[in-house]
């Protein structure tokens, strides 16, 4: 069996997307198993069924409002360069009308059922791949993984839209009385679970380079203090997820091929670029593509 699993990035789930194009529209594989955290929640349903060109459709030309509908931060150019600040207005309406984070993001529930229809949500839940939605359980303290045979449309879609809620940006949600929250807070690469499900080779796209080369500079308020401790913790969390899913494949005798981004995308994967996720869909594919001609090279003909 062959999975497929992609990890969280936010923005850098454009990447992925390219990468996963190659793979399946060019080097010709198909996957009995979808496995997805955060962004990679949103893409592994349209990839499953095959809808490349709409999956990059919409990462191609989604914005901030279309995933908050009440955005906690602002985003200036400074020096040529993104750097977010806080929106305190909206961040105090979002306090005074109760809610536990610092913005809201039902804009993106809305996107995920238009792009999701029930009729491929049928298609997919009848057909032989299996569909794996990452999701971190506050309430209980658990990782949990929602497959599509045993969801309902409407419950489907709701554990993409928790999968993909960067807390505590993003909206917190209240489901089965337990409180959700983004996939990648428990498993941000599910190599594991992809192997308890059977899988004897996957494939694994990782939305961070495979050697550090960043050196933050200091933050300058204090939503970049917090998104520089969010992503010190999830990159923790990765480097735990794919040494453990390296030592479960040795114990079952499956294979990994892992793809890392090979350069730094962003600093921020909160912020949404048309222009640059356009890029970065083109840039994944392209690597993907000189990855799989290094790794099988055509061979000469002798007779030329």
């Amino acid at each position: 069996m062959r999975a497929l699993v992609i990890s969280g990035g936010g923005s850098k789930g454009a990447f992925a997307g390219g990468v996963a194009q190659f793979l399946i529209q060019d080097a010709g594989k198909t996957y009995d198993i979808f496995v997805g955290t955060s962004t990679g929640s949103l893409l592994i349903s349209h990839l499953a069924l095959g809808k490349l060109n709409k999956i990059k459709r919409i990462y191609s030309n989604v914005t901030q409002s279309s995933i908050f509908n009440n955005c906690p931060f602002v985003i200036k150019k400074v020096h040529g360069s993104d750097e977010i600040g806080i929106n305190h207005w909206n961040v105090i309406r979002n306090f005074i009308k109760g809610k536990k984070t610092f913005g809201e993001s039902e804009n993106l529930r809305k996107l995920i059922s238009e792009s999701l229809t029930k009729t491929e949500f049928n298609k997919l839940k009848k057909g032989m791949s299996d569909v794996v939605i990452t999701v971190s359980n506050l309430s209980l303290n658990q990782v949990e993984y929602k497959s599509i045979k045993e969801c309902s449309y409407e419950d489907f879609c709701d554990w993409i839209w928790i999968s993909a809620n960067y807390t505590p940006f993003m909206s917190l949600v209240r489901k089965e009385g337990c409180e959700y929250a983004d996939g990648g807070l428990g498993s941000i690469v599910p190599i594991e679970e992809a192997i308890k499900r059977g899988a004897t080779e996957v494939d694994v796209v990782v939305l961070h380079t495979e050697v550090n080369y960043l050196n933050r500079m200091p933050s300058r308020n204090p939503f970049e203090l917090l998104t520089s401790m969010m992503s010190f913790v999830f990159d923790r969390i990765e480097n735990q997820n794919i040494r453990i899913g390296k030592f479960v494949a040795n114990q079952n005798n499956a294979i990994i091929n892992l793809y890392y981004t090979p350069t730094i995308l962003t600093t921020n994967s909160l912020i949404f670029d048309k222009k640059k996720m356009t890029l970065w869909w083109k840039r994944g594919y392209l690597y993907a593509k000189n990855k799989n001609e290094e790794t099988n090279p055509i061979e000469p003909n002798e007779n030329e």
